[in-house]
């Protein structure tokens, strides 16, 4: 017989009607062709004796007398109403997320993430999922440092008036930092090459992009180099893809979506991409500022993982192969020379190169120092030795021969003069 399985009654009225003559031994032979113990033999016996047979007849209730451990009917209610709080401001709002919350707060005592998903459970605000997959048995890959790999991925979005748009979210794999944003019209590989600039800017030349095998991000299953993939190729990122209907190569982008869409749920429905991408940016500071991130180690914030760890080093930028209808690249100024392919330059002592007749300024402190260029369609970009991006230049109008960090200076002195 189990040990919580309580004793049949009928068993309790032989052992409470136990002759006091009975032979030696038949209290041994009672108790193993019932399954019960000695020790739980003699406890009924006993109490029959002091209290009476009928009081044998009925187990007692095994609940203490004391519970030290209960959980205050307003300690409850703090946490239902922190739940409805995060839930309302279109965060996670989790037995996780909701004692971290209470933690920061300052709130005492704060529950364990046991005990909220039980109260969540009892007031109804909460269903249990028991198909769901316990955290211990998930299998995850994280790269060693920040920029060693970031994760590109697109999702659709409403506007105002049931316009569809496309937001693109780019996150570091490592720390989970949210490198950078855009709201756009469609997903076009322009719009792809504008967010990736946008976080080389700030952060620095990743090793690695990964994305999946859309047309604007990475069609190199499909047979095509696609302009993202030839930009970062120049820079010397590695551009890499999931296999084709495995969505979960890029779970963490996936996963991103779904609490962007929280949040913006619970905001007002932006009229323009302006009013979107000031939405954006306020959820990708809490984000990577203020939300404790559950994947990552004591559930730091993705800005305390990308401070903690060093940046992987920039990777050196290397040409793409060149097709055979391509034009020649454009031949370098005498005091330049090429190096894979991409012209190396020497910053002159004032801080500035030459490039196609037309002087951009890059840096004073690098003067002497050699620099890569690389030659685009709209201007050009300026490398250092380790990949990274010192200075980026439009090309200027016609007849404008300096281009500095603020508005390009052209002839002087065409003008008549208000007195003439």
């Amino acid at each position: 017989m189990s040990r919580v399985e309580p004793v049949d009654p009928r068993v309790r009225l032989a052992i409470a009607q136990w002759p006091l003559d009975a032979p030696r031994g038949a209290v041994t032979t009672f108790c193993a062709e019932h399954s019960i113990s000695r020790k739980t033999f003699y406890a009924i016996r006993k109490r029959a004796l002091v209290e009476g047979q009928a009081a044998a007849l009925e187990p007692r209730s095994r609940r203490p007398k004391t519970s030290p451990t209960t959980i205050a009917a307003e300690v409850k209610k703090q946490a239902v109403a922190v739940r409805a709080a995060l839930e309302s401001s279109g965060l996670d709002h989790g037995p996780i997320s909701v004692h971290d919350k209470m933690r920061s707060l300052g709130m005492t005592p704060v529950p364990s993430i046991a005990a909220l998903a039980r109260i969540f459970r009892e007031t109804g605000v909460a269903r249990a999922e028991p198909r769901k997959k316990p955290r211990a048995a998930y299998r995850r890959f994280v790269y060693p440092a920040p920029n060693a790999c970031w994760q590109l991925d697109a999702t659709e979005y409403v506007l105002v008036g049931g316009r569809k748009c496309v937001i693109f979210q780019l996150i570091d794999d490592h720390s989970r930092y949210a490198v950078a944003s855009h709201a756009a019209t469609g997903e076009t590989s322009r719009d792809a090459i504008r967010v990736v600039r946008k976080a080389i800017k700030k952060h620095g030349v990743p090793q690695r992009l990964l994305s999946d095998n859309g047309i604007a991000l990475n069609p190199s299953r499909r047979g095509i180099i696609g302009q993202l993939v030839e930009y970062v190729t120049g820079l010397g990122v590695e551009p890499i893809t999931g296999k084709p209907y495995k969505p979960t190569t890029q779970g963490k982008n996936e996963r991103f979506h779904q609490t962007l869409f929280r949040y913006l749920d619970k905001q007002p429905i932006a009229a323009n991409l302006r009013e979107l991408q000031a939405q954006i940016d306020q959820f990708d500071h809490i984000y990577n500022t203020d939300r404790p991130h559950q994947a990552l180690p004591d559930r730091i914030t993705p800005q305390a993982a990308w401070d903690a760890t060093p940046k992987a080093a920039p990777p050196r930028p290397r040409p793409l192969p060149r097709k055979p209808h391509d034009p020649l690249p454009p031949a370098p100024s005498p005091n330049g020379r090429l190096r894979d392919g991409i012209r190396v330059a020497t910053v002159h002592p004032n801080g500035s190169i030459k490039a196609r007749g037309v002087i951009f300024n890059v840096s004073y402190p690098l003067r002497g120092q050699d620099v890569y260029v690389i030659y685009e369609a709209a201007g050009i970009m300026i490398f250092d030795d380790r990949g990274t991006l010192l200075a980026e230049h439009n090309w200027p109008p016609p007849g404008i021969k300096y281009v500095g960090n603020c508005k390009p200076r052209g002839p002087r002195g065409r003008e008549l003069s208000p007195m003439s």
